[in-house]
């Protein structure tokens, strides 16, 4: 006999706030983020040479912590792309040599929280539209997890702990001084992270006094688990944005 569940169909589709005519939004479209990290390099010029050839929506990035660092933030709709031409490109000779900092690895993808007026841009264009903005050269790039009890909350109790933080965010983005990528990562990071973080913005100290700020919200001061390690770089090159266009 079939168990009960079995038969019942799972949605598991994104979902955003209902059309202007009432339609649900629904899709199972999603942008994937990588960001690997490598040192050992003293010029960057053949590197960045190579990516621009690739071809990838990318973004390579000199580490502020690491003389001889720099980090590539790659970005595709297929998780695929990064275990065949991603990993062929990371392959080749031009890196033999570097030393790969697989603690500063991170990889996610976006999601929609339920009331995304606009689904599919802010699935697959608003993430990359920040990460590949020229205006914003600066980013810190990290991930977190929260810890077991923050699940067991009441959702309305959920949803005031996190407005609260996500104040702190619409705040330092209406004023141009940051903005985020923000990535889920369940059972797809090494280290049992849920999310990725990506802060963005024109200058470094903004990414930093919004950091600061956060770590005074509920959410941070008793509800995370662990956060970091910390990747903080400058745009060397970048691919172009998208358009402000969704996409179809």
């Amino acid at each position: 006999m079939t168990h009960p569940q079995a038969s019942e169909s799972m949605d598991i589709r994104e979902k955003g706030a209902a059309a202007k005519d009432g339609s649900p939004q629904v899709s199972s479209r999603r942008m994937y983020f990588q960001l690997c990290v490598f040192t050992g390099c003293a010029d960057l010029k053949p590197v960045e040479a190579a990516l621009k050839a690739s071809g990838f929506e990318a973004v390579l990035y000199e580490d502020l912590h690491d003389p001889k660092g720099f980090g590539i933030l790659l970005m595709n709709e297929n998780p695929d792309f990064f275990v065949r031409e991603a990993r062929a490109f990371f392959g080749g000779g031009i890196f033999h040599g570097f030393v790969y900092q697989r603690d500063l690895t991170m990889f996610g993808r976006s999601y929609s929280l339920g009331r995304e007026l606009d689904l599919e841009d802010w699935l697959l264009n608003k993430p990359r539209r920040t990460a590949l903005n020229p205006e914003w050269p600066w980013a810190i790039w990290y991930p977190l997890r929260r810890k077991p009890e923050f699940e067991l909350l009441p959702k309305e109790e959920q949803g005031k702990i996190l407005y609260e933080h996500a104040r702190i965010g619409m705040a330092y983005g209406r004023a141009d001084l940051a903005h985020d990528v923000r990535l889920a990562c369940y059972g797809l990071d090494r280290d049992d992270n849920e999310f990725v973080i990506g802060l963005i913005g024109r200058e470094l100290f903004p990414l930093s006094h919004v950091v600061e700020e956060m770590r005074k919200t509920q959410q941070t001061a008793r509800y995370i688990a662990s956060l970091g390690p910390f990747f903080t770089g400058r745009v060397r090159w970048q691919s172009a944005a998208p358009s402000s266009a969704p996409a179809h």
